[in-house]
């Protein structure tokens, strides 16, 4: 119990001690961890995007202007009897304006442009497995009547990989920072074991233990990674309720809205991640630079 008592006054001691570096080693922490947490979100969003947009993804057969009512017959029965087909919807060139009109309602002009039997009829045809397109294109793609084929998957998967980009970019930020918070990290322990030599050479004498010994030093940096994983969390919390769920709503609820179980899923995360870096960068400091 004293032992215990005396390594915790200790902790605090030495945070106190140098305060100012131990504040530079939080925020470079708390930096470094809400990357990571941002990064981590944006993994989780993009998978649940994955799963939302692909499993909506249709195939649009586009009809020539002159297809007869035949080749339109025979096409239907076609898509409706093949094994990979999960769901085919025919659009009349009625029905194409009249989506035009509502997606386009804020053009006018637009709107006003394109005349109705402009745009042409089609197939939505739904895959059981998105990724068959190819089959069903060489499978269609010169049947009479058919001009062209459109897989909506193809545009998606731009999509995604801009977003995975993206992705990358902040993990790879994250990593920067994070070697950031490490070299702090060691140089703070490296300081406060100097300032504490003779102590540490007095223990050594009675016989304490390397634990003993390097058991404050590494609590520090564990509570310093802590109360960084802390305010890096209060920061996605923010993010996620003044810009997520304020003034980018409108593209969050484009993309999926982000749900809060995700961000509070980072909490751990990211104190579970500072903490243990915090301490294994401590103890390898102590190892090397002070042979305790």
């Amino acid at each position: 119990m004293q032992r215990a008592k005396y390594v915790l006054s200790e902790v605090m001691v030495g945070l106190w001690r140098n305060v100012t570096m131990t504040i530079a080693m939080i925020i470079t922490m708390a930096v470094s961890l809400a990357m990571l947490g941002a990064s981590g979100l944006m993994y989780l969003q993009v998978n649940s995007m994955k799963d939302f947009y692909y499993d909506q993804i249709e195939v649009a057969i586009f009809l020539n202007n002159d297809v007869t009512d035949q080749q339109r017959s025979d096409l239907n029965s076609a898509l409706k009897s093949d094994p990979d087909v999960a769901e085919v919807i025919y659009e009349s060139k009625e029905q194409a304006h009249e989506k035009f009109k509502t997606m386009y309602a804020d053009a006018p002009d637009l709107v006003n442009a394109v005349k109705p039997g402009q745009l042409p009829e089609s197939f939505r045809v739904r895959l059981k497995n998105p990724e068959e397109f190819q089959k069903i294109n060489d499978k269609y793609k010169n049947n009479e009547g058919v001009e062209t084929i459109v897989d909506q998957q193809r545009l998606l998967d731009k999509i995604f990989n801009i977003l995975g980009s993206v992705q990358n970019m902040a993990l790879l930020a994250a990593s920067v920072m994070a070697i950031a918070a490490l070299l702090l990290v060691g140089n703070t322990i490296q300081v406060a074991a100097y300032s504490k030599r003779r102590e540490v050479a007095v223990m050594k004498l009675v016989g304490a233990s390397n634990w003993f010994i390097q058991a404050p030093f590494v609590l520090e940096a564990v509570v310093a990674g802590v109360i960084g994983s802390i305010i890096a969390f209060i920061g996605l919390v923010l993010g996620k309720w003044f810009l997520l769920d304020g003034s980018l709503r409108d593209l969050t609820e484009l993309l999926t809205p982000l749900s809060w179980s995700d961000v509070l899923l980072m909490f751990p995360v990211m104190a579970g991640a500072g903490a243990l870096v915090s301490a294994v960068t401590a103890w390898v400091t102590l190892r090397f630079y002070l042979r305790v």
